[in-house]
């Protein structure tokens, strides 16, 4: 009989790491891996050059306004 025996597994990600900032998956990312440059996705999404710098930097958040449009020029999900 199972029910009460259940292990948790420990987790391999470090507790006290920072989350992965959504910008730096972008920049190290998608962006290469698809050839996508700076000023073609900023244009895509009709911001400015130096919002998207701001995101990709991690100086900025990302909303989830900008999510779903960014969602879409890479074919996913916010």
């Amino acid at each position: 009989h199972l029910a009460g025996e259940c292990k948790l597994m420990k987790s391999l990600r470090n507790p006290n790491r920072k989350p992965t900032h959504p910008g730096a998956v972008l920049r190290e990312d998608l962006l290469p891996e698809l050839g996508v440059t700076h000023s073609m996705l900023a244009s895509d999404l009709g911001l400015s050059e130096a919002t998207l710098c701001e995101i990709l930097n991690e100086k900025r958040s990302l909303t989830v306004e900008l999510a779903v449009p960014i969602a879409n020029v890479f074919r996913g999900t916010p």
